[in-house]
């Protein structure tokens, strides 16, 4: 349930880590191996086609990194590249 529309995760996928994917296919793989012979065939194909998703993403190159810093031609267009001055202090909460 979501707690307001328009929420920063809302239709956003999940961006998992390299060690967080190796993991979670342990996990699947686990799930499959207990399942009990009534579990829904539904269920089944899905889990084995996120096993499937998971082994093929863990399989390819991971990505280069990316650079954080831009170049220095670039910066100066962003502003001054000095600190920010501080913003004025908020007026105390009225308590009731």
């Amino acid at each position: 349930m979501r707690s307001f529309d328009g929420q920063f995760s809302d239709n956003r996928p999940l961006k998992r880590t390299r060690e967080e994917k190796v993991r979670l296919l342990a996990e699947l793989k686990e799930t499959v191996r207990t399942m009990k012979q009534h579990t829904s065939p539904e269920l089944r194909v899905s889990i084995a086609a996120k096993i499937k998703e998971l082994e093929a993403d863990l399989a390819a190159p991971p990505p280069p990194p990316r650079e954080r810093r831009l170049p220095s031609h670039q910066q100066d267009q962003f502003g001054t590249g000095g600190p920010r001055t501080p913003r004025k202090p908020r007026p105390p909460r009225e308590t009731f």
